[in-house]
């Protein structure tokens, strides 16, 4: 028999369209209808966002611009204009908080919102989304995606449903037909390795998780088997958290010509430090755990990381903890990539409190 769901509340999922690619489109009206990638114009860039014209051609976030390039000849490479996105992303919450105060971003372009008991006072959070996407296109130019539902798993998965300029309601008794029809690797959290692994096991779509028990899923995927035995029965109890509590702090570079020994490699972590130092002091951040984070030539990844018994955000203490993680091996090839984080910070310690939920009846 399955476990209750628990419908305490009404979240709302929102996701702007491709968005850096569209704020470029937005000042640019030459970009319009044409395929543009932000970023990936140099020789080692890597490509930040790609308009829906550019996805057509298999253009995607993380890709190479070479690559990207290859697949589009014609392709139009923007350099980024974080600062303007940034302005772009603080008007979107502003509307946001119109609606609640129970708003987590999650980054730039997307954010969860409770609208269990709302601003405005209205019972429907697919109208409440609705009335939201229409203010971003009106105020701002812009379309946005929305997903609605019980928690912030299904919302999130939902918001995905009628992209671009959608959005996908799952009402709560809709919630289990709709986890058990839906493909795996649409679950979010489960990425293409883990739904690689689900498909060897004979778990193509939600109804065959929902067949696997706890020690099944424990036993084959660790600690993750708990959440996906709890997600696909609509059980994902984690309130939006109006105050996200910053998790990392960090800095990195790709480089033009790859590194091919330690002695360059301590000249650019000696500036990715200071950077770093940098964005500690903007964010009143220090942390105890400094990960290095190398990318070699053939884009292996290898990540080493110290805790030291105190809170730090100098860059002199940074740099001399990253030169000891940088000698712990030898290379193994050249390197195009470095980058620095902070971790274990200063305000992780800060006690999020805690929203008690009350027995409502919905109205979606």
């Amino acid at each position: 028999m399955d476990a209750p769901i628990n419908i305490h509340r009404k979240i709302i999922h929102v996701d702007m369209d491709a968005f850096f690619a569209s704020v470029e489109q937005l000042d640019n009206p030459e970009l319009k209808g044409k395929p543009i990638a932000v970023g990936g114009g140099s020789a080692r860039g890597v490509v930040a966002a790609a308009s829906y014209e550019a996805r057509v051609f298999g253009i995607r976030s993380a890709m190479s611009g070479k690559l990207a390039k290859q697949k589009c000849p014609h392709l139009i490479f923007v350099k980024p204009r974080f600062e303007r996105y940034k302005e772009i992303s603080h008007k979107i919450r502003a509307i946001f908080y119109d609606y609640t105060d129970l708003v987590e971003p999650l980054s730039l372009d997307e954010a969860y919102l409770d609208v269990t008991e709302n601003k405005k006072g209205n019972p429907s959070a697919s109208i409440i989304a609705t009335e939201i996407r229409q203010r971003i296109n009106h105020e701002l130019g812009l379309t946005a995606s929305a997903g609605i539902s019980i928690n912030k798993f299904i919302a999130k998965v939902a918001s995905d449903i009628n992209k671009p300029n959608g959005q996908k309601t799952i009402p709560p008794e809709e919630v289990k037909v709709f986890l058990e029809e839906l493909p795996i690797a649409k679950f979010y959290g489960i990425g293409k390795v883990t739904a690689s692994k689900m498909h060897n096991l004979g778990i193509f779509k939600g109804s065959d998780l929902k067949t696997k028990d706890l020690d099944f899923l424990t036993t084959h995927f660790k600690k993750s088997g708990a959440y996906y035995y709890n997600i696909v029965r609509g059980i994902h109890n984690s309130s939006v958290k109006a105050h996200r509590i910053r998790k990392s702090v960090g800095a990195e570079r790709t480089f033009m010509k790859n590194l091919t020994s330690e002695i360059f490699m301590l000249e650019k972590l000696n500036k990715i430090s200071e950077e770093l130092e940098k964005r500690l002091t903007k964010s009143n951040a220090s942390g105890k755990t400094i990960t290095l984070k190398i990318k070699y030539s053939d884009f292996k990844q290898q990540t080493r990381s110290k805790t030291v018994p105190y809170f730090v955000k100098d860059r002199a203490i940074i740099f001399d903890t990253v030169k000891d993680l940088l000698f712990q091996e030898k290379m193994q090839n050249s390197v195009r990539l470095l980058g620095i984080s902070v971790t274990n910070l200063n305000d992780q310690s800060q006690k999020q409190e805690k929203i008690t939920s009350v027995q409502l009846k919905f109205d979606f």
